[in-house]
């Protein structure tokens, strides 16, 4: 998901999802874009996430200050109950972000990124992939 979302914000200026599932079977993101990408976007971020899971990304956590965690990461969707000490997880040099889920230590852990389905409707482009080992 991270590495999704870093990807997309890249890729096309959006914000991260507004709404993510996340299953073994399969997950879904989903993010308000102006049009829906087109098929060789699609491939294009399939393509480059998969790159930067093939960089072998070390996983790691850093607490720090909201303060300090404004400078690497987006915060406008932390809740105004988070405490001021947050849990920002980075992958690599790719991607820094306030999370409080379970993570692999490596980037070489989480296998080959594929994108099932998407769809488009009203402003928001939903994605659907899967992890293959």
């Amino acid at each position: 998901e991270h590495i999704l979302n870093q990807t997309m914000v890249r890729m096309f200026g959006c914000s991260r999802s507004i709404n993510a599932h996340i299953e073994k079977k399969k997950s879904k993101c989903d993010y308000y874009l102006p049009e829906s990408p087109s098929e060789e976007q699609v491939i294009e971020i399939q393509k480059k996430v998969n790159e930067v899971i093939d960089r072998h990304l070390p996983v790691y956590e850093e607490l720090m200050s909201r303060e300090e965690a404004a400078k690497v990461a987006d915060l406008s969707k932390l809740s105004a109950e988070a405490s001021d000490t947050l849990r920002i997880i980075r992958i690599g040099d790719y991607d820094a972000c306030a999370c409080i889920g379970q993570h692999v230590e490596n980037t070489s852990e989480i296998g080959k990124f594929e994108i099932i389905s998407h769809d488009f409707e009203n402003g928001r482009w939903r994605v659907r992939f899967k992890l293959i080992s």
